[in-house]
């Protein structure tokens, strides 16, 4: 029989309470090596505490830790951080400012140096920054710093890699850039990586799980597709992105809204719900503006709605609508250049397969 491989790091029921306030509740997951896994969520939600627990610098409560189906942390054993072979990255890159860009990343290195001088002008190259060997870290920009700050982290081959928000302090464009040659040199590497993060798109972008973590706790994990397009409630979708809430009551699993009747299966008559939906998925019904609702089996009943105001984000434009039914505001993406005047009524319709019903 095959013996199944572990997974490069694992954590099993992770507790840490400061003060009797729970901080970390109950946290389980796994990472196989060469996987990024984001453990998304707001700020204070204990993301950085989880991170702390696996570097070693701070002791749960209770709970195992775990690197190749070796315990490294438990209620008897604390591995202490400098022999866990866990590379770390931060916000504030944390490089040292009397120490050249060579130095900087031979620091720590525990080999001969011939082995040493090579490995740090491979690294160099790897991230595009070997011209700058002999510069100071107050030489550089944001951008560069951030290289030298990943090169300095692979350089012992750690098996895993924390990185806590490494990119917040670097501008959108510079970001993207620094993200994607990130994540192609730590897939490379095989490391097994868990990214902290409260921005949904950067977990979206390099995750190939995301772990969303609210009030101590992982309320929901999953490929991101998953977790994007079935999210556990109307928390978990908002997290991700604009929403849309159309309220309304059950009655023999319909549910009845100006848009039409929903399907709301296993909710009991008489339930207050909330029909949640993203702005892209609510659709300006062009070819019966002018003529009032005509329902189809896909959108249900159109609805009227009054532009209250429009805006061109760049690849879209935004369009707010004030909804005759009960006054409520209802937000729309449309494609392109779409600027409707104000006072303009549009009839608007759903797109009932991206919408999801939770109770209120």
């Amino acid at each position: 029989m095959t013996q199944k491989t572990p997974p490069r790091l694992e954590v099993q029921h992770l507790i840490r309470d400061f003060a009797g306030r729970s901080v970390v509740s109950d946290v389980s997951f796994r990472i196989n090596a060469g996987e990024v896994t984001c453990l998304l969520g707001p700020s204070g939600c204990g993301k950085s505490t989880t991170l702390r627990m696996i570097a070693g610098v701070d002791r749960q409560n209770s709970g195992r830790i775990l690197l190749d189906g070796q315990v490294i942390s438990d209620d008897s054993i604390h591995t202490q951080p400098e022999h866990r072979s866990i590379g770390l990255m931060f916000q504030d890159f944390a490089l040292f400012p009397h120490l050249s860009v060579s130095q900087n990343v031979a620091f720590g290195l525990k080999i001969a140096k011939s082995e040493r001088d090579q490995r740090v002008a491979e690294l160099l190259d790897r991230v595009e920054m070997g011209r700058f060997a002999k510069a100071f870290p107050h030489e550089l920009s944001g951008g560069e710093q951030q290289r030298v700050a990943l090169a300095r982290a692979i350089a012992p081959r750690p098996k895993v890699m924390l990185m806590d928000e490494p990119f917040s302090g670097l501008d959108n464009r510079l970001r993207d850039e620094i993200r994607d040659a990130t994540l192609a040199i730590l897939k490379e590497a095989g490391a097994a990586v868990l990214l902290v993060t409260h921005e949904p798109d950067e977990a979206m972008r390099m995750g190939d799980q995301i772990a969303l973590m609210r009030k101590g706790k992982i309320v929901q994990g999953g490929a991101p597709y998953n977790i994007y397009n079935a999210p556990l409630d109307r928390q978990a979708a908002g997290f991700f992105s604009d929403i849309n809430v159309v309220e309304g009551r059950v009655q023999g699993a319909l549910i009845d809204t100006a848009f039409g009747a929903f399907l709301a299966p296993g909710k009991p008559d008489g339930s207050k719900v909330e029909i949640v939906f993203r702005p892209q998925h609510l659709k300006i019904d062009f070819d019966r503006s002018g003529s009032g609702p005509n329902p189809t089996p896909e959108h249900g009943t159109p609805a009227r709605g009054i532009v209250e105001r429009a805006r061109f984000m760049g690849n879209e434009s935004l369009v707010e609508f004030r909804m005759d039914f009960d006054g409520s505001t209802l937000r729309a993406t449309v494609p392109a250049v779409f600027l409707p005047k104000v006072g303009t009524p549009l009839w608007l319709t759903i797109r009932r397969d991206r919408c999801f019903v939770f109770d209120a």
